[in-house]
C-alpha cells in the first residue's frame, strides 16, 4: 500500500507541474521582488512558481539527486520551474550520513552543485538552511549565507531559505536571528529575495504578520503544512488567510500530500483543497520530496 500511495503521489505532482512552465522560467519571469503581500516578476506581474524541494541533503535518501542531471529532468520533464536544496545542518544520522556541522564541504558542495545547475538551466533555486535550530547556529548561517550571497548574488536565479522550521523558538528571537543572517546576505546581494522561517514548523504565519520584519526589502515568510494532517487543513490555511490580510508575502517553501511525519495517509481531498488554495492565492511552492524512500511523500 505505502509503494502505491507513493506512485500515486509523484503521479499527482508530475501532473500538477506541468501545466504551463516556460522553457527557461528565469528568462521569461526576470529577477523577483516582494510587493506587498505577492512575489512578482520583473514585470510586475505576479510571479507563481511550482516545483519540488530534494530531501536532506546528507541522507543515503536523497544526496544522490543533488545533481545537474535531476535538476534538467525536473525542468524538462516535469516543468519545475524552480527546486529547493534542503541542506542538512545537525542530522548525523550515521557515521556517513552527517549535517553541515559536522561535514561543511559534502554539504555545501552538494547544494553548488544544484545551484549551478538551476543557474545554467534557468530555473529558480532556493538555498535552505534545513535546520529545526538555526538560532543556535548563528554564526555558521551567517557565514555561509555570506559565502553563498557572494558566489550567487547576481543570479536572479536564487532564493535565500534561512530558517526552515523552527519548532520551540519565540518569533522575537527568530526575528532577531533572521535580521543578524538577512544583513550579512544583503552586504553582497541587496535584491534577491529572502525567506524567512515562522513559530511552530513554519506554520503560525499569522504570528509573524502581527510583527514583521521592517526596514527589509524582498522578505517573504515560509508558511509549510502536511495536506493529510486533519489539523493542517482545518486551521492553517485561515492563518496563512490572517497572514496575507496582514500584508506580508507568503512562499511555500516545504509542503506534503502525507502526513507530517512524511508517510501515512494520502488524503486527496484535502490536498486538493490545499493546492486549489495555492493556485488562487497564486502562492509559490515546492513539494516535499525527491528521494526514494518507500513513504508517501517520496516521490520516487
Amino acid at each position: 500500500m505505502s509503494l502505491f500511495r507513493a506512485g500515486l503521489s509523484s503521479f499527482i505532482m508530475c501532473s500538477a507541474l506541468c501545466f504551463g512552465a516556460a522553457a527557461a522560467p528565469v528568462n521569461d519571469i526576470g529577477a523577483l521582488s516582494v510587493a506587498g503581500n505577492q512575489i512578482r516578476g520583473a514585470n510586475g506581474e505576479v510571479a507563481q512558481l511550482r516545483g519540488m524541494s530534494l530531501y536532506w541533503s546528507q541522507a543515503k535518501a536523497g544526496r544522490d539527486f543533488y545533481n545537474a542531471g535531476v535538476v534538467n529532468w525536473l525542468a524538462d520533464d516535469w516543468r519545475a520551474n524552480i527546486i529547493r536544496a534542503a541542506m542538512a545542518i545537525e542530522g548525523d544520522w550515521s557515521v556517513v550520513e552527517k549535517g553541515y556541522l559536522s561535514d561543511r564541504d559534502g554539504n555545501k558542495n552538494r547544494v553548488k552543485a544544484v545551484v549551478d545547475a538551476a543557474i545554467a538551466k534557468g530555473i529558480y533555486v532556493i538555498i535552505d538552511w534545513h535546520d529545526h535550530n538555526a538560532t543556535s547556529h548563528q554564526s555558521e548561517a551567517v557565514s555561509f549565507f555570506s559565502e553563498m550571497a557572494q558566489t550567487y548574488g547576481s543570479y536572479p536565479n536564487v532564493i535565500y531559505e534561512i530558517f526552515n522550521e523552527p519548532v520551540d523558538q519565540s518569533w522575537n528571537d527568530i526575528k532577531n536571528y533572521s535580521i543578524a543572517v538577512i544583513n550579512a546576505i544583503r552586504q553582497n546581494d541587496p535584491d534577491n529575495i529572502i525567506v524567512v522561517g515562522t513559530p511552530k514548523w513554519s506554520s503560525e504565519v499569522a504570528e509573524a504578520s502581527r510583527s514583521p520584519i521592517t526596514g527589509k526589502t524582498n522578505i517573504a515568510y515560509t508558511f509549510h503544512f502536511y495536506a493529510s494532517e486533519k489539523w493542517h487543513y482545518n486551521h492553517y490555511m485561515n492563518k496563512a488567510d490572517s497572514a496575507l490580510q496582514n500584508g506580508i508575502a507568503l512562499f511555500v517553501t516545504e509542503w506534503g500530500n502525507s502526513e507530517a511525519s512524511g508517510n501515512g495517509n494520502l488524503n486527496t481531498e484535502y490536498m486538493n483543497a490545499f493546492m486549489n488554495w495555492m493556485e488562487g492565492k497564486k502562492l509559490s511552492w515546492c513539494n516535499w520530496s525527491i528521494s526514494d524512500l518507500t513513504e508517501t511523500s517520496s516521490a520516487l
